[in-house]
């Protein structure tokens, strides 16, 4: 996967805005106001593409234990989130799945309110 398409895909879902909330380097996506994935684009230059993304705490471990390329999310929460080193083992496929799975947890934990404003907005 290359840098532009997994903006593209991000920014493809419902909802989702782009942000540096932490530097100039750390793109950051949220749907709702809350992170679902994030990637420092200076690793993307250097060739050494990461995405941290949002996951189920027994997926998480499923997916460490079955792929090198997936660990324990650097900088976040170990049980919640995962970094995932692109182009490794992982699939495009797989991590299309897993940047789903990632907006489908937070999407899921937002109040109703703003699903509804989200749902509303989509056109």
């Amino acid at each position: 996967m290359n840098l532009e398409t997994y903006y593209e895909y991000c920014l493809s879902k419902k909802g989702v805005t782009e942000h540096f909330p932490f530097d100039e380097e750390t793109l950051v996506f949220k749907v709702g106001g809350k992170m679902f994935a994030l990637s420092s684009l200076v690793q993307w230059e250097k060739g050494t593409p990461s995405l941290n993304l949002k996951c189920d705490p027994e997926y998480a471990q499923e997916l460490r234990a079955q792929y090198d390329a997936i660990t324990p999310g650097f900088h976040m929460s170990k049980v919640h989130w995962n970094t995932i080193l692109v182009n490794k083992d992982v699939s495009d496929l797989l991590l299309k799945e897993l940047i789903d799975h990632s907006y489908n947890l937070v999407y899921k934990n937002l109040t109703k309110k703003t699903q509804s404003n989200l749902d509303s907005n989509r056109e």
